[in-house]
């Protein structure tokens, strides 16, 4: 988009829908639940008006006085720990030193948030309870696997699998040797680094 603007929409743990809108500047966000059995708005219509933008959490000209200074010392400890090349020049420098300071701004926003009620992700992927009923394994889903069991003995019962036979006739029916530029009898001859 033109503005830089997005919506967030978030999946909640529960089948409800958690729509995020018009977060701004102001840190307790506005949470708009919705039903997953509800029909929601025309999805196309709440994605073209952004509600939100992530410059919003980045530092304007007059937040950057009330700003940490970092200093060059550190920007060096901080590229020498992550294994990166020192500044060129001392506008590069100065560059640097801007970015890491709009970056620890960002981080400081990032921090401010609320998340009193709000659950830790724990993963990403699909927690609702018929998603959790579809990944458990039951008898029903081992069904193939007892199948290919044997019990075997009176007194002292040991399971043996049974293994289904390979058929490697058509797999080995390639010419090993094709491709090989030197060949010496049936072997192929291969140049070691040493001369």
């Amino acid at each position: 988009m033109a503005t830089g603007r997005s919506l967030i929409c978030l999946r909640a743990v529960r089948p409800s829908i958690l729509l995020l809108s018009n977060v701004g500047r102001s840190m307790p966000w506005n949470i708009k639940r919705h039903n997953s059995s509800e029909p929601l708005a025309d999805w196309e219509q709440q994605l073209a008006r952004p509600s939100w933008s992530v410059q919003s959490l980045l530092p304007s000209d007059t937040q950057t006085a009330d700003a940490p200074t970092i200093s060059v010392k550190q920007l060096h400890h901080l590229l020498r720990l992550s294994a990166l090349p020192l500044p060129a020049s001392a506008e590069e420098e100065a560059k640097m030193l801007d970015t890491l300071s709009s970056q620890l701004h960002f981080v400081r926003e990032i921090q401010e948030v609320d998340t009193k009620g709000v659950e830790p992700l724990r993963a990403i992927r699909d927690e609702t309870s018929a998603a959790e009923k579809e990944q458990e394994i039951n008898l029903d889903t081992l069904k193939d696997a007892l199948a290919k069991e044997d019990v075997i003995g009176k007194h002292h019962k040991r399971i043996r699998r049974r293994t289904d036979k390979i058929d490697a006739k058509d797999v080995e029916d390639w010419e090993v040797l094709g491709y090989a530029e030197r060949k010496s009898g049936k072997y192929f001859v291969v140049d070691s680094g040493k001369s």
